[in-house]
């Protein structure tokens, strides 16, 4: 089942206008009906948490209130509805999607995806030895790039029972890629090779929920350069920034209003079926091969001087 990630990201919030600012200083673009998307058009919606269109919320109260995967085709939404009727209620609804409930109690949500197939360089490294170096004469950051979320890369769920539900998504074609001992699975659908779309962390059943969700920004840089401006709007870093071991992926998360943590990611590994699952004990040693410590802009003055 040619299952290519999250589309986008449904919450009801209490502060809609809040929650508003926050996603369009974080850097996304504003569509209609509160619909706030990256480059290539995946995204967040939002809604009032009382809004009778919403699916049921989880009992722990988190504000995700619905997961939309973006599908290859309709001979894959066909094959999903196939296998999850064979054990639960699904429907299609006027908009397309296909919608149903996860083992865990997660509104799930499948349609043909609708984002856009976006042609943006990468960033370029002057590296002795690499031919594949920058233009001459192109500087490599300025103050005025550009450094907008391109794509939402993955999502992560608190999750009460871990097991049972990396077997509901390995029935819809997800494979662990990774693994955190006693903690949970990095998932990977078959319709991307991004090291995962779906991570789960065991937790007791009043914190399930999400934990944080992230997009892809072009590289390092740039998620060096839209963390640094969203701390200067006010925004507090939670975790970051670094790199992660697992994915290989910068990473750089802040606290949000929607009850979870959100992160700018970059670089994450590419993976095929011929890739080898590790496993960890987590912890930081194996969470981050490095952690950086942001402060304020600082130069070096003549009381710094060492003999």
């Amino acid at each position: 089942m040619k299952i290519i990630g999250p589309d986008y990201l449904v919450f009801g919030v209490d502060d809609v206008e809040g929650c508003r600012r926050f996603l369009l200083d974080y850097g996304l673009l504003e569509g209609k009906e509160h619909y706030y998307s990256a480059l290539d058009g995946t995204g967040i919606v939002l809604r009032e948490r009382n809004d009778p269109s919403l699916p049921a919320a989880l009992e722990s109260g988190s504000q995700l209130r619905e997961t939309v995967y973006g599908v290859a085709d309709e001979a894959t939404l066909e094959a999903i509805a196939a296998e999850l009727r064979k054990d639960r209620d699904v429907s299609f609804d006027d908009d397309g999607v296909l919608r149903c409930f996860d083992d865990m109690g997660f509104a799930l949500g499948f349609r043909v995806t609708q984002r856009k197939t976006i042609a943006l360089a990468a960033e370029k490294v002057n590296a002795p030895g690499d031919e594949e170096r920058r233009a001459i004469n192109h500087t490599g950051a300025s103050e005025e790039m550009n450094a907008q979320p391109r794509s939402l890369s993955h999502v992560v769920y608190f999750v009460p029972d871990s097991a049972r539900a990396e077997a509901f998504y390995s029935r819809l074609g997800f494979i662990c890629t990774d693994r955190f001992t006693h903690v949970g699975p990095f998932l990977r659908p078959a319709g991307t090779l991004d090291h995962h779309t779906l991570f789960l962390i065991q937790a007791p059943a009043f914190m399930t929920g999400i934990e944080h969700f992230t997009f892809h920004l072009g590289g390092p840089t740039e998620l060096m350069m839209a963390g640094s401006r969203f701390v200067q709007k006010g925004y507090q870093s939670f975790w970051g920034p670094g790199r992660h071991r697992l994915g290989s992926n910068w990473f750089w998360y802040f606290n949000s209003p929607f009850g979870c943590h959100i992160e700018y990611d970059a670089d994450m590994d590419l993976h095929d079926n011929d890739w080898q699952p590790r496993e960890a004990m987590p912890g930081a040693d194996n969470s981050q091969y490095f952690l950086l410590a942001p402060r304020e802009k600082w130069a070096p003055g003549p009381d710094d001087a060492r003999a």
